[in-house]
C-alpha cells in the first residue's frame, strides 16, 4: 500500500481493521481479462466496509466489487481498488416459518446451498453454475431454465446496500422502491450491497431425462408443451448435425439414482475433446464433424431416441459443467421468435444466406456447439421488475446463448463475424443481450432504446452516487449518457491500455481520473 494511504487508513476508524493487498492478479474465470488493482481489499464486518468506502473517497480510488468473476467481459477489471466479499459471507438467519433467509452478500451460491440443505431448504432456481457471490448473481441478471421462474433477483425481497457516503440503506418493494429495482440489477454501479432477504423453499429432488432429436422435431414441438410439460427444461442444439438434445426435469420424491457414465463421459473424454478443440483453432473445417464426438462424450448419445435419465437434489441436478474456459454470448428475445431464430442461424451456418437473411459472408466461419437454448417467464412476477430486467415483460423470454471455448485460453478464428452475425439476428428479432456476456456489437444509443427505463435507472445511480465512485470504463462506454459531452466523473476510472497477455486473454489497465 502507498505509505500515504496507510496513513489515511490508520486516520479513519482506526480500531477497524484494513485487510488489504496490494500483489493481487485479477482474472476472470474465463480468463480473457486480467488486471492488476492497485489493493485488494477483503473485508469481514460491516463497519470495515464503510471504512474503504470512506478510505476510497479521502485517496480518490474508484471501488470494483467482485465475486468470482465469471463475467468473460472487463466488467469486473480496475487498475484502483478491488473489493471481495468472500469472507462477508454469513447467514444471519432463517425464518423456520416463512423460509426467508437473511444473508450477507458475499456468500457464494454453493455456500449458501450448504446451509440452506442442513435446514432443510433449497433456492427454488439456479443458473448453470453455483461458484457466483449471491449479490453478483442478481446484480447481472442471471436466470435459470424455466417458464415458472424468472430471474434469480425475482427471490430477493428486499437488501441493504452501502453508498458512495457511507450510508447503508434498506430498500425493498416499500422502502426506497426506487433503488431497490435499480439494485437488482445493480451492475456494481451503485454502491456495495452488503446484506439480502431471500426467499427459499423447502428442499426438493428432481428426475431429469435428456434425449436426442432432430431440430425440427423440436421446433415443431415449440408450442406442444416443450416449455412447459415440465418445470425445468433446456435444449442444447448441435448446429451442423441439425440434431438437439432435450433436458426436462420435474421435482419428485424417487431415490437418488445417479447418471449413467462411461470412460467418454469422464475425464478421458474431457481432455480429449480439449485437444481437438484445441486443434480446431488451426484446422476449423473439423468442428462440424467434432458434434458426433460432442455427443458421445458430453451426453452418451449415438442415434435419435437416445436418452439418459438421473434422480439427483436439486441443487445440483440444476447445474451443468462448463468445461473450459469460453466466451459467452446470450440474448434474450420473445419465446415465440424462437423458431424463427433457429431456423434462421441455422440455414446461415449451412451456407443459405437467401433464407437465413443474415448479411454476413459465412466462408471460412465454423463454430462450436452446443448453442445453449434456455427459457424463463418474469411477465407473471407479481413482485419489482428490476429497471434493467433484459426478460420480456409480456410473456416468456428464450435465451440463445452462442458459447465459443477457449481450449487452453486460445480464442477462437470465427468469433469477430461469428459475433457480428449472430449479433445482428438477434437485434432484428427484438432481443437484449445479457449483460455479463461477450457482447460485441451494441451500442450506447441501442442499450438506452431498448430499456425504457434505463433513464430511471441512471437517475437512481447518479443520485446514490455523484462523483462515480463505483463507474469504471465498461459503464462509461456502454450506459452512461452522452449528455454534456460525456464529462466524466470525478472518481470514475478509464481504460487506458488494453494489451495481449502472455498467458492468453487480454491485460487491462485503467487510469483514475482523479489523479
Amino acid at each position: 500500500m502507498d505509505p500515504s494511504e496507510k496513513w489515511q487508513s490508520s486516520q479513519i476508524d482506526s480500531d477497524v481493521p484494513f485487510h488489504a493487498s496490494s500483489r493481487h492478479h485479477h482474472q476472470t474465470w474465463a480468463k480473457t481479462y486480467h488486471s492488476f488493482p492497485e489493493l485488494y481489499i477483503q473485508p469481514r464486518t460491516t463497519r470495515e466496509i464503510r471504512k474503504i468506502v470512506a478510505l476510497a473517497q479521502r485517496c480518490r480510488r474508484r471501488l470494483v466489487i467482485v465475486g468470482c468473476g465469471h463475467s468473460p467481459s472487463d466488467l469486473t477489471c480496475t487498475s484502483a481498488w478491488m473489493v471481495n466479499l468472500d469472507h462477508y459471507n454469513r447467514v444471519l438467519n432463517i425464518d423456520k416459518s416463512s423460509n426467508l433467509v437473511t444473508l450477507q452478500a458475499g456468500i457464494r451460491l454453493y455456500e449458501l446451498i450448504a446451509r440452506l440443505k442442513e435446514n432443510g431448504l433449497a433456492m427454488p432456481n439456479l443458473g448453470s453454475i453455483d461458484n457466483q457471490s449471491i449479490a453478483g448473481a442478481f446484480a447481472t441478471a442471471t436466470h435459470g431454465s424455466s417458464t415458472r421462474h424468472g430471474l434469480l433477483s425475482q427471490s430477493v425481497l428486499s437488501l441493504k446496500i452501502m453508498l458512495a457516503d457511507g450510508r447503508e440503506l434498506r430498500c425493498a418493494p416499500d422502502e426506497h422502491a426506487d433503488l431497490f429495482s435499480a439494485a437488482l440489477v445493480s451492475l456494481g454501479a451503485l454502491g456495495i450491497i452488503t446484506e439480502v432477504v431471500f426467499q427459499a423453499v423447502p428442499a426438493f429432488k428432481i428426475q431429469w431425462s435428456q434425449s436426442l432429436h432432430p431440430l425440427e422435431e423440436i421446433i415443431g414441438d415449440w408450442e406442444k408443451g416443450l416449455w412447459t410439460q415440465t418445470e425445468f427444461t433446456r435444449i442444447w442444439w448441435l448446429p451442423y448435425k441439425k440434431k438437439a438434445v432435450k433436458w426436462r426435469a420435474d421435482k419428485t420424491e424417487m431415490e437418488i439414482r445417479l447418471q449413467p457414465s462411461n470412460r467418454w463421459t469422464g475425464v478421458l473424454g474431457f481432455h480429449t475433446y480439449h485437444t481437438l478443440l484445441y486443434i480446431s483453432t488451426w484446422f476449423p473445417k473439423i468442428l462440424p464433424a467434432l458434434e458426433s464426438f460432442v455427443l458421445r462424450v458430453q451426453y452418451g448419445f449415438r442415434h435419435d431416441g437416445a436418452h439418459t435419465m438421473a434422480v439427483q437434489e436439486g441443487q445440483s441436478g440444476l447445474l451443468m459443467n462448463c468445461l473450459y474456459s469460453q466466451f459467452v454470448n446470450e440474448w434474450a428475445i420473445p419465446l415465440e421468435r424462437g423458431p424463427e431464430a433457429l431456423s434462421r442461424l441455422s440455414a446461415w451456418l449451412h451456407g443459405d444466406q437467401e433464407t437465413s437473411k443474415i448479411p454476413y459472408d459465412l466462408d471460412g466461419i465454423y463454430v462450436h456447439a452446443p448453442i445453449e437454448v434456455r427459457v424463463t417467464d418474469t411477465s407473471t412476477n407479481p413482485g419489482t421488475r428490476p429497471y434493467l430486467d433484459n426478460t420480456v415483460p409480456s410473456g416468456p423470454t428464450l435465451y440463445l446463448n452462442a458459447t465459443l471455448y477457449r481450449p487452453y485460453n486460445t480464442d477462437p478464428p470465427c468469433r469477430k463475424r461469428y459475433y457480428e452475425a449472430f449479433e445482428w439476428l438477434m437485434k432484428e428479432l427484438g432481443g437484449r443481450p445479457h449483460w455479463a456476456k461477450n457482447f460485441t456489437t451494441v451500442t450506447k444509443d441501442e442499450f438506452h432504446s431498448m430499456y425504457p427505463r434505463m433513464r430511471d435507472w441512471l437517475r437512481v445511480r447518479n443520485e446514490v452516487d455523484p462523483e462515480g465512485l463505483f463507474v469504471g470504463d465498461w459503464h462509461r462506454r456502454l450506459i452512461l449518457p452522452n449528455d454534456q459531452g460525456e464529462v466524466p466523473l470525478r472518481l470514475e476510472e478509464k481504460v487506458s491500455k488494453v494489451e495481449p497477455a502472455k498467458t492468453g486473454g487480454l491485460n487491462w489497465f485503467g487510469q483514475l481520473l482523479a489523479v
